[in-house]
């Protein structure tokens, strides 16, 4: 056998092996149908890190005529040394034959040194026409394991594994659809301890995913920390005649700086996709869902902003003022009036007008005249938000497996106060944080290593709740 690990994953049409191959390959560019007979073709999809395959899954097509096969390997047997060469005898001899097409097809990459993932649906009954499918797979002598699967609601993973178990040495239930990181690892592992050969190369593989994945938090982390302090420090900019601002213009550059936000909050989205190779999925999400809500929303900031007394313990409302209006500062001078930096009061956080959203103010112009400054974002909750937001979609992410196509689906639930996952040291570090981004305008070296630290301390899916 090679040493570098592959398993030919197989068995009846539509019980959803091109859903483990996704899954375990991480690849989402894998053909998934309904429709039986979606895989024509054995196709190979390896798993790489960093461009480099640690193993390779095989999709193929699903058994047709597993009776007929069985019927003709018995009609041959010379006994059992003999069955591999027997079933190699066989695919020589029908390759060319429509009728075997696809069972010659799925078994060849077995003769030609791949491993056997056999699938089933627990989800209905066992049935004695798969008996001939295991037992070819038996006569192939490859090292085998049987995933039950679950495709639809049904519960006969009993009688499927008393089945089985007589076939295969290892059995494991596996659902392709919501098996999180730690199912894949312990299914690797599994297969290490069946094929001893084997055995370093997949521990190897586990070691490299379980590193990768603490590659991809931290790279995620260091998005997210950048799309905070862009966020955080964005302006618009128009000149102004007189220092008379008009309240059109300022509207216009409101609206200009909130979809820059917005922008940015899917640039980052985007970014963590690909980290997580999510490649081919939406990313528009319907109205009714919580990540698609326009992130300035008074209900955004109920659920995903601190409420008053945290903001309280930050010391993020200390600083806040009251009341409305506009500064204007012309040549650098005060016109005297009241600064409008809203801060979120009160249980939930409910959004104060967008008014009182990002600082508004005129300077003196650098070519002279005056120019109408909106931003960057003064509202305490703000950043919050975008660090909720981003946690909770970075969750669905990250356990988010190949196999699924359908958009993310978010319950209004899921994002309920995700800020309370945060304890109180861990706020007043990220506080700081924003606080100095407000005050000057960047991080340096250590204040940003503090950020992404605790950023993906929040994405450590072995402490995060789901």
């Amino acid at each position: 056998m090679s040493t570098l690990p592959k398993f030919a994953v197989v068995g009846h049409p539509n019980k959803g092996k091109s859903s483990i191959v996704a899954t375990l390959a991480e690849d989402d560019s894998v053909a998934i149908s309904s429709d039986p007979g979606t895989t024509t073709r054995a196709r190979t999809f390896p798993m790489r890190v960093d461009g480099k395959p640690i193993y390779e899954l095989i999709d193929t097509p699903g058994f047709q005529r597993a009776r007929e096969v069985l019927d003709w390997l018995q009609a041959h047997d010379r006994g059992a040394e003999a069955h591999p060469a027997l079933l190699r005898q066989f695919v020589d001899t029908h390759r060319d034959d429509p009728r075997f097409r696809d069972e010659c097809e799925l078994l060849t990459p077995i003769l030609t040194g791949a491993g056997i993932l056999y699938v089933v649906d627990g989800a209905h009954p066992y049935g004695r026409e798969y008996e001939a499918e295991m037992e070819i797979l038996r006569w192939s002598g490859q090292p085998r394991m049987a995933l039950i699967n679950l495709i639809g609601r049904g519960d006969h993973v009993a009688e499927w594994r008393r089945a089985v178990d007589q076939f295969f040495a290892i059995v494991r239930v596996f659902d392709a659809l919501h098996a999180d990181f730690s199912k894949r690892i312990d299914l690797l592992r599994a297969f290490g301890e069946l094929h001893e050969p084997w055995a370093p190369s997949l521990q190897q593989a586990t070691e490299i995913l379980i590193a990768e994945r603490q590659r991809r938090r931290h790279r995620a982390a260091i998005e997210i920390a950048d799309l905070l302090a862009d966020s955080l420090t964005l302006t618009r900019k128009a000149r102004v005649d007189g220092g008379r601002v008009d309240p059109a213009v300022t509207e216009r550059l409101t609206g200009e700086l909130k979809d820059a936000i917005r922008e940015r909050e899917r640039r980052a989205r985007r970014v963590v996709h690909e980290i997580y190779q999510h490649l081919h999925v939406k990313l528009e999400e319907t109205d009714t869902e919580i990540l698609a809500k326009d992130v300035f929303s008074e209900r955004i900031f109920s659920l995903f902003g601190l409420s008053g007394t945290q903001l309280a313990l930050t010391g993020a409302a200390s600083g806040a003022v009251a009341g409305g209006g506009v500064d204007l500062i012309v040549g650098g001078a005060s016109l005297g009036l009241a600064a409008a930096i809203g801060a979120v009061i009160g249980a939930g956080g409910a959004l104060l007008g967008a008014d009182q959203l990002a600082k508004v103010k005129v300077l003196g112009a650098p070519l002279g005249g005056s120019e109408l400054h909106v931003g960057p974002i003064a509202d305490m909750n703000f950043p919050w938000v975008l660090l909720g937001r981003a946690v909770l979609h970075h969750r669905l992410v990250a356990e988010r497996n190949h196999s699924r196509r359908e958009k993310m689906v978010v319950d209004s639930s899921a994002g309920a106060h995700l800020t309370d996952d945060i304890d109180s040291g861990h706020r007043r570090q990220v506080e700081r944080c924003f606080v100095t981004l407000r005050n000057e305008r960047e991080l340096d070296a250590d204040m940003r290593r503090i950020l992404i630290d605790e950023i993906e301390t929040l994405l450590d899916d072995s402490k995060a709740s789901p």
